[in-house]
């Protein structure tokens, strides 16, 4: 054996295995450790659209769930399945607010049967605002809040987002020119929301459908005319096979938009970072489907007059008009009714009083650029 003399000396230990044997030690140290953590597993929700599979606004769901997933690098990967793969579409506020899906995509407009307050959110009286100016009101003239008051009178457990502007809708298809008032006695037409009720004004005799139910029945004589989305998801339902006559331009629902709901409960068990995703990954959705909706539209009207041999003209300003008078019944109506309905319309009004009265004055005239660079455009 040797003598301690002959030893050599110690050498001090590196910090990093002192820390190592300090954690095999002690155990919890280990976890605060970042260049040895374990990566967490993603998060995972299901969620359904109220959309088909084909359609352009099921697309826009899928890119607000790749956008939340790119915002949250991978931590919340959200599947956003179409209409019908679990329940069918307009059972899809059901069965988040129950916990059956985690989540769902559609428009508020969609549950005006469990309060017509909800039709006031994009598929009612625009009080001369479009979808991206009804929007803003939500952001910051209190839309957020009665739409949290609306879900809980209508007892939905659910944490909303609401993004995405939908452009003007058209007054839709018909299988006959409509020059005017007196063209739309007696129609039998689909829509939905409140627009049954302000077209049931115009004498027309209005209905709900399933938009799988609306082609089929222009074409056996069911209906003599309906409206649905956009020139893009009316193309892929196949209106052009059965109507020729197709109007833009309506108050019916002139300003449109999306929403994503939560199950309340799954909501809030996300970190807080994730809930911020949520939020800051449908004001990125809500850009980015505005700009695609311009390009693949467009794309589609042109289509539908160029090779489909689609009448398409704009709504006679009589009918616009009447439409205006229309909604003066129907808000005084609902509005009786509904003491939520009143409130969230005398919020809009007074939105929509200053914020319009301040765009019409500083905003110039598009259509007349338009026209000076390339003519009122293609024939009609």
């Amino acid at each position: 054996m040797s003598s301690k003399s002959d030893q050599a000396p110690a050498q001090p230990q590196p910090a990093r295995r002192r820390f190592l044997a300090a954690a095999a030690g002690g155990g919890t140290a280990l976890a605060g450790f970042p260049m040895i953590a374990r990566a967490q597993a993603p998060i995972t929700l299901r969620f359904q659209s109220t959309w088909p599979a084909k359609f352009l606004y099921q697309e826009f769901a899928v890119d607000w769930s790749k956008k939340v997933a790119e915002l949250s690098g991978g931590k919340l990967d959200i599947k956003m399945m179409p209409a019908g793969t679990v329940v069918p579409g307009l059972q899809v506020v059901e069965a988040v607010s129950k916990g059956v899906l985690d989540g769902g995509h559609g428009l508020p407009g969609f549950w005006f049967g469990k309060n017509t307050a909800f039709g006031l959110y994009g598929a009612g009286p625009d009080f001369g605002m479009d979808a991206n100016q009804l929007l803003a009101w939500v952001e910051y003239g209190g839309g957020k809040e009665l739409y949290a008051e609306i879900q809980a009178a209508a007892k939905l457990e659910l944490v909303s987002f609401l993004f995405g502007p939908v452009p003007c809708e058209p007054m839709g298809w018909f299988k006959k020119p409509i020059k005017g008032i007196a063209d739309l006695k007696g129609l039998k037409f689909r829509t939905a929301g409140l627009a049954v009720d302000m077209f049931n004004q115009l004498g027309m005799s209005t209905v709900q459908l399933a938009p799988a139910d609306i082609v089929p029945a222009i074409d056996r004589g069911v209906l003599d005319g309906a409206e649905f989305a956009s020139a893009s998801d009316d193309r892929i339902m196949g209106f052009p096979d059965v109507a020729k006559f197709y109007l833009q331009q309506s108050y019916h629902m002139s300003n449109n938009f999306c929403e994503v709901m939560v199950n309340k409960k799954r909501y809030e068990a996300l970190p807080e970072e994730l809930k911020t995703v949520l939020r800051l990954a449908s004001h990125a959705a809500s850009s980015d489907m505005q700009w695609k909706s311009m390009h693949r539209m467009s794309q589609d009207f042109a289509e539908l007059r160029a090779n489909q041999k689609v009448n398409t003209y704009r709504t006679p300003r009589p009918i616009l008009d009447a439409q205006l008078k229309a909604w003066d019944k129907v808000i005084a109506k609902f509005s009786a009714e509904n003491p939520l309905f009143a409130k969230v319309v005398e919020s809009q009004k007074a939105w929509a009083k200053r914020v319009m009265f301040w765009h019409n004055e500083v905003q110039v005239d598009q259509r007349v650029a338009y026209t000076h660079w390339f003519g009122k455009g293609p024939a009609a």
